[in-house]
């Protein structure tokens, strides 16, 4: 346990240390919630936490990743090591700088890789960028039509009805992580604004030049395009585990699989939550969000002697899976219908839920 040779221990005080590995949504609220409890260390490759769910708009409206991107530093007091982690056994992380640290309880929450810039300065310039490359080009090429391919689709044509946009999916429908008719009222959603979509077809970026303005499907059609967009499905951020005690712990998708306190399979005081986990439910924030609360009351039990009987069972159970398109319209797959329009815009495509996550982390609107 803590306390051995090169231990970090952000103040010296004795109390637990609580390890967050991975500073998305999940992370950030366990962090914030354990923080008047223990000492807590959050290892990040990134200084902020990015809300995902709002990429696509704040490619074309920078002002939401203002409201977005939030430092860590702005919600917790405890210790930030902006670094990947590298390594993990039983009683510490090590980082890929080498550095060790180590933990009471530990929480994996690094959900999908993804190359984002080490600061928030760095990637509100991003995202400036983007809004500018889509503003200056008459044609636009999405590749990928799962929820971030079709929400963003869905911005562009909103906003700039007058651009030539299209999708290419290699799927028979989109949307299919969702449902099939969510599916198909999205498509003729896209379709009614004048969004072009190719089904089962794929584009081979690796293939194109730099200053490429023909893109070649799987099929041969060429499609023209002054600028591109990938949304293709990201990998999950375990291969880190993969060398480590740990190995045994993933699934042969790369996910670590918890028992029903959200507990790693086998650990005691290690836990995991978010994407990462093996429950099978699709990648949505309600979810995340419940992940976070069960781990963090759980963690807090243990910290106060409490038996695992007493630990907290997650239960796992369905929601109302919602794409955006655009502020005003969305398309949410109930139990029982499919629904396109504006009521379910206004759960979710007005705010993107960017307040609620604010105000779970202690922060102004």
């Amino acid at each position: 346990m803590a306390g051995g040779a090169g231990w970090i221990h952000p103040y010296g005080s004795g109390r637990a240390v609580a390890v967050v590995v991975g500073g998305g949504v999940a992370g950030a609220l366990i962090a914030n919630s354990l923080q008047s409890y223990a000492d807590v260390v959050i290892i990040d490759p990134k200084e902020y936490l990015e809300i995902p769910w709002t990429n696509m708009r704040s490619k074309v409206e920078p002002s939401v990743a203002e409201k977005s991107l939030i430092n860590h530093s702005d919600y917790l007091s405890g210790q930030v090591i902006t670094a990947s982690a590298a390594d993990v056994s039983g009683e510490a992380v090590i980082t890929a700088e080498g550095r060790l640290v180590e933990y009471t309880y530990l929480v994996i929450a690094t959900g999908h890789t993804n190359q984002c810039p080490r600061t928030r300065r760095d990637r509100l310039e991003q995202f400036q960028e983007d809004d500018v490359k889509i503003k200056y080009s008459d044609s636009i090429l999405i590749i990928g039509g799962e929820p971030s391919g079709v929400e963003l689709a869905a911005e562009i044509a909103v906003n700039y009805p007058d651009k030539k946009v299209t999708l290419v999916h290699d799927r028979p429908r989109l949307l299919e992580s969702v449902g099939q008719k969510a599916g198909g009222k999205a498509l003729r959603w896209l379709r009614s604004k004048n969004v072009e979509v190719y089904l089962e077809q794929s584009i081979h970026l690796e293939s194109m030049l730099e200053g490429d303005r023909v893109y070649r499907t799987s099929s041969g059609i060429e499609i023209t395009a002054d600028c591109h967009f990938s949304c293709l499905d990201r990998p999950l951020s375990s291969s880190w585990i993969r060398n480590s005690e740990l190995k045994d712990c993933l699934d042969n998708d790369g996910r670590l699989m918890v028992d029903a306190n959200l507990r790693v399979k086998g650990q005691t005081n290690i836990f995991a939550a978010g994407d990462i986990i093996d429950i099978p439910e699709l990648e949505q924030g309600y979810f995340v969000q419940k992940h976070a609360m069960i781990v963090s009351k759980n963690i807090k039990l243990l910290m106060h002697g409490a038996k695992d009987s007493k630990l907290l069972k997650y239960k796992h159970s369905t929601t109302m899976p919602m794409v955006s398109l655009g502020k005003k319209d969305a398309v949410a797959q109930l139990s029982l219908a499919t629904v396109l329009g504006h009521l379910p815009a206004m759960w979710k495509s007005r705010d993107l839920f960017v307040h609620r996550t604010r105000n779970l982390l202690g922060l102004p609107r």
